[in-house]
């Protein structure tokens, strides 16, 4: 009887291992195609694996909270109805070659490698590897700050300290060196600024502590970089959402018996959004050190509140292509699969450009943080009425208009003012400018 690996799948261009934080079988059990054998979890998303064979389970390599490498077997499932002489050891070349180096470095470095079980840290197997192969000791390996879960060490993390390592050695040297007798007064002001260290947090008797989940973990980190990263600015605009209301008002029982979904005003507001992306590409970027990245795609995300409080950003990809009812259909599916967990790793890949709704929580403005590696977020506030001046053939009146506030935080890096304000302003253009007698 041959038998298949369930590998660990690649959930995403940068992540290179994922946590299992699941397994929905036990060896012995007999499983179709398609059935949830785990549920895994990265920093980008938790998905269920489905097993692409059907058989019985016959080894489980990794047990539950185990972090494991990208394209590293995770399960063994044994094929029913086909022979094989080789049925214990069906591994591909590839793997067989891996597992024959991993072996020789271990072999070589046994007997001076540092005993990585004495830390009180967890390294995955990759970690350590690395680690011994660049001869970094135990101490040096503790001194690691990790950005993985629980603040574990990363491939990323120590391949970096790697690359840094030369560095800051060559630091220490010079450093070492005699001070000649004539130094500059001051150093440079980017040498000055310290990393900012967290300030003491004194615990009352009554206090509750919590520990963050995973998910908020990984989003304070992701908020925290971002402020690092790209200095925010935000513009403020006010928009005339008066011909939406109504025409939404009047068409939204319609729309659903046509197309069997409900119109939101966030599909109105991707609509708007995606012909401002053309107007101006320069929104729709990344940053590459000192390169600029123009989006060909124009692919939106849209933040989600979950039931636990935290956030995910599920991607309509391609919005300038979609109509009004195709945004509907991904807005609503998205969301959902949000909500219940169900997204898949496509599902929050490839964002271009982010909006988040504050409006859904009746706040009228907000300024939020830039979704990395992105270099501008939408933020659209709660729809009021208000008096407002409208200008007429006879004169100015006072009316009551439903009003909106939309504030966008950018990247001043490549988003200069002008771009950032006229893109903003050119979004609330289209809204203004929607036809109040539009057919659904």
């Amino acid at each position: 009887m041959s038998t298949f690996e369930i590998l660990m799948p690649k959930m995403g261009e940068s992540v290179e291992e994922a946590t299992i934080t699941k397994w929905f079988v036990s060896v012995g059990d007999k499983i179709e195609e398609d059935d949830v054998l785990l549920e895994i979890a990265t920093d980008k998303v938790d998905s269920e694996i489905p097993s692409p064979v059907a058989g019985t389970v016959k080894e489980i390599l990794y047990e539950t909270d185990a972090l494991v490498a990208v394209g590293k077997p995770v399960a063994i499932i044994a094929l029913e109805g086909e022979d094989s002489d080789d049925s214990d050891n069906e591994v591909s070349a590839e793997e067989n070659i891996e597992e024959s180096v991993n072996k020789v470095i271990e072999e070589n470095t046994s007997s001076e490698a540092p005993d990585f079980s004495k830390s009180d840290r967890f390294y995955s197997p990759l970690v350590k590897s690395i680690a011994k192969e660049e001869g970094i000791s135990l101490s040096e390996l503790d001194s690691i700050k990790g950005t993985g879960k629980d603040n574990r060490v990363t491939k990323e993390d120590i391949l970096n300290y790697v690359n840094n390592r030369g560095k800051s050695e060559a630091k220490v040297e010079k450093a070492a060196q005699p001070v000649k007798a004539e130094q500059p007064k001051s150093a440079p002001a980017a040498a000055q600024v310290a990393t900012p260290q967290r300030p003491p947090v004194s615990i009352g008797a009554e206090d509750d502590i919590v520990e963050m989940d995973r998910m908020r973990k990984i989003i304070a980190d992701h908020m925290v970089m971002s402020k690092q990263v790209s200095p925010h600015v935000t513009a403020v605009v006010e928009v005339d959402m008066t011909n939406i209301v109504l025409w939404r008002n009047k068409n939204k029982v319609a729309f659903q018996e046509k197309y069997g979904e409900k119109i939101t005003f966030t599909p109105i507001f991707f609509e708007a959004v995606a012909k401002a992306l053309r107007d101006f590409p320069g929104i729709n970027a990344s940053v590459d050190g000192d390169k600029i990245i123009y989006r060909k795609n124009v692919n939106i995300g849209m933040a989600v509140a979950l039931p636990s409080g935290n956030l995910i950003v599920p991607v309509v990809k391609q919005a300038d292509h979609k109509n009004l009812p195709g945004l509907a259909a991904d807005v609503n599916r998205l969301a959902g699969l949000a909500r219940n967990n169900k997204l898949s790793p496509d599902d929050i890949q490839g964002g271009t450009f982010t909006i988040t709704n504050f409006g859904s929580f009746k706040n009228i403005i907000g300024t939020p943080i830039i979704n990395q590696p992105q270099v501008a977020i939408l933020a659209t506030g709660s729809i009021e009425k208000k008096p407002a001046v409208i200008e007429t053939p006879t004169g100015d009146v006072i009316a009551i208009r439903h009003k909106m506030f939309l504030s966008i935080s950018y990247d001043h890096r490549i988003v200069d003012g002008a771009l950032g304000g006229n893109f903003v302003r050119r979004v609330g253009d289209y809204l203004e400018e929607f036809d109040i007698n539009r057919t659904i």
